[in-house]
């Protein structure tokens, strides 16, 4: 199976290129970005040694999916995916901020809270929750957003503080965090899902905020199944779910979570055919339509490459 885990693209105008955990980010003039949706995996703040095949185009087919449907409700940065693999928008200045919210008690808020706390960046949290129960009302829990290593929870008024976003700028983020999880849980609704978490990214152009990078995919969103929800949380079992906790859960369990002295578990084919199996189960069941794979025997960073030379030229 193909895996596209790297990328030395060379295209026209290009200015510089940002690698990331997962997505490989192009500068095209200083005015658009040509986002590559790879197929690395991150885990832990790492990027796991093998590729998952089909995951970038899950992710980007994904997103692009939810930038068009919330475009009424946010603006965004996205003009086409020439490539589905590829999204091409405008370059914004993006905040050093990410925008978590939360519908539900799990995950590492849930850690957090069973270890005692009570305050999670800047927001009370009731007592006498379990594991996935839902909140009385969404709550946001910002992070900084670090070039490596671990992003750091934060509150709104530490944010505001040290001036990392304005408070004009952070408040209509957070607007925009409310609506657009409010529209994602509608349509994860309609399709028997609950949209559990998710983050947002946003950036700035002529004076403008901005959605940026990706929404609502696996890699930024935990789903549970609606079906058993109620049943499982009453009886204290794990909820089923389509996200990347199981990827986590794995790791954990064979001792591994980024901590010195660790080494990554071996992958095993099975293990990553599985990976790529659910990522492919939440496409179809978050789009309601059928995964088309590429080609096995396709070169993919050959027709990336093809696929974005003719946007940049034709448009």
């Amino acid at each position: 199976m193909n895996a596209l885990t790297m990328t030395d693209f060379h295209f026209p105008g290009q200015k510089e290129v940002y690698h990331g955990k997962v997505r490989d980010v192009y500068n095209i003039d200083d005015d658009l970005m040509v986002m590559v949706a790879t197929d690395r995996i991150s885990a832990f703040d790492v990027v796991l040694p093998k590729g998952i095949p089909f995951k970038g185009q899950v992710l980007n087919q994904i997103a692009a999916k939810f930038l068009d449907a919330s475009k009424q409700v946010v603006p965004n940065w996205k003009l086409a995916t020439p490539d589905p693999m590829v999204t091409v928008g405008l370059k914004c200045e993006g905040f050093r901020v990410e925008m978590i919210i939360r519908g539900y008690l799990t995950g590492s808020a849930w850690r957090e809270y069973k270890s005692g706390c009570r305050m999670l960046c800047g927001v009370p949290l009731p007592e006498g929750m379990r594991e996935n129960e839902r909140f009385p009302h969404p709550i946001i829990t910002p992070t900084t957003k670090a070039d490596e290593g671990h992003d750091e929870n934060i509150s709104k008024e530490e944010i505001i503080e040290k001036g990392i976003v304005s408070r004009e700028d952070y408040e209509q983020m957070e607007q925009y965090t409310y609506a657009l999880f409010d529209l994602g849980t509608a349509i994860a609704a309609e399709k028997g899902l609950i949209l559990v978490d998710t983050k947002y990214e946003f950036g700035k152009r002529d004076g403008k905020v901005y959605l940026i990078d990706e929404i609502h995919t696996p890699d930024s969103s935990r789903y549970f199944y609606a079906e058993g929800y109620e049943e499982k949380f009453q009886k204290g079992e794990p909820q089923r779910q389509l996200s990347k906790e199981f990827v986590r859960q794995w790791l954990i369990e064979h001792n591994f979570m980024n901590q010195p002295g660790q080494t990554m578990p071996e992958l095993t084919d099975e293990f990553v055919a599985s990976i790529s199996d659910r990522y492919i189960e939440l496409y179809e069941h978050i789009t309601g339509e059928k995964f088309v794979k590429a080609p096995a025997t396709e070169d993919l960073a050959a027709r990336i490459e093809q696929n974005v030379r003719n946007y940049l030229e034709n448009r």
